[in-house]
């Protein structure tokens, strides 16, 4: 330390902040100020849990008397926050907009999210009969709730997937990275997701942004729903670039299925570890054959 000197110091923060002359272009270096608030997006993230599992992720003030009471100011909470981080994100978006352009919008969005939230818990039960009937080591759809991180990840999307349709930027990436830092479940906020959709296990399952999924869909972990190459960079952006799967489609562990143009019919299987990047019929069965195994006995000497 006794060789930096204070001025080393600035020369170095100037260098940071892409300082010219000594001038610092500070109102560009502070747009991340106008950034959502990672720790309150999952804070509301927790809270939206509380709401849609009422009486499973409660805290100690909540006792079964007030619990009316306890929701209705729990969602008080939960959309001052939304309309405070949806302000934030259309902030830093959409700069030209007026200050008051900003909070109308921001209250229309977040007026609009939180009437989707009985919509979105319809949804989720659908989802946890789903797991339940599927997965024959769930003891009961409590244990789901509380501890299967399938579910954590599909809530989350669900919701993370609300505010990306009402076109809110960054937040509700936000909240599906926070989901996938959790379970290991990359959901993008943009997949469309049908009914009843149960992830077994889920550790390592990646679903693009353009991924449509239809009702009664399993998928097991290690999946992938992914593009073809990224190679295109921005270019590719808005375009159909990961798979369709239809209705009553199981896709075991280990599979990749690619392509914006790859279309998996309904009713069929995909079986462990199949790369697939084309179309397949509805019933169809795919799975990998021929594969060698070699075993070779361990031999012990004294």
């Amino acid at each position: 330390m006794d060789d930096l000197r204070f001025m080393e110091f600035e020369r170095i923060t100037e260098e940071i902040l892409g300082c010219s002359g000594g001038a610092c272009g500070i109102e560009e270096q502070m747009k991340f100020l106008q950034l959502p608030n990672r720790e309150k997006v999952e804070d509301m993230v927790d809270k939206l849990f509380q709401l849609v599992y009422p009486g499973y992720f409660r805290d100690r003030s909540l006792k079964f008397y007030n619990i009316r009471h306890f929701l209705t100011t729990l969602m008080e909470d939960v959309a001052y926050h939304v309309e405070q981080q949806v302000q934030l994100a259309l902030r830093y978006r959409h700069g030209d907009m007026t200050e008051d352009e900003r909070q109308d919008k921001a209250v229309a969005i977040t007026k609009a999210f939180i009437n989707a939230i009985p919509r979105v818990r319809e949804h989720l039960l659908l989802d946890i009969r789903a797991f339940y009937e599927g997965d024959p080591a769930a003891e009961n759809t409590d244990e789901i709730i509380v501890s299967y991180p399938g579910l954590r990840a599909v809530t989350v999307y669900r919701f993370a997937h609300e505010l990306f349709a009402l076109g809110v930027p960054v937040l509700p990436r936000i909240m599906s990275e926070y989901a996938h830092a959790q379970t290991g479940i990359d959901i993008h906020p943009g997949a469309q997701i049908g009914k009843y959709f149960f992830i077994d296990h889920g550790t390592g399952i990646v679903i693009g942004e353009t991924t449509v999924i239809g009702d009664h869909v399993k998928i097991y972990q290690g999946v992938t729903l992914g593009g073809l190459s990224t190679r295109g960079g921005q270019s590719l952006r808005g375009k159909k670039r990961h798979p369709t799967i239809e209705d009553n489609v199981t896709i075991y562990s280990g599979a990749s299925i690619l392509g914006g143009e790859t279309v998996i019919g309904h009713d069929s299987v995909i079986g462990g570890n199949v790369f697939l990047t084309k179309s397949v019929a509805p019933f169809t069965r795919v799975s990998v054959q021929n594969q060698e195994l070699a075993i070779t006995e361990a031999r012990f000497h004294e």
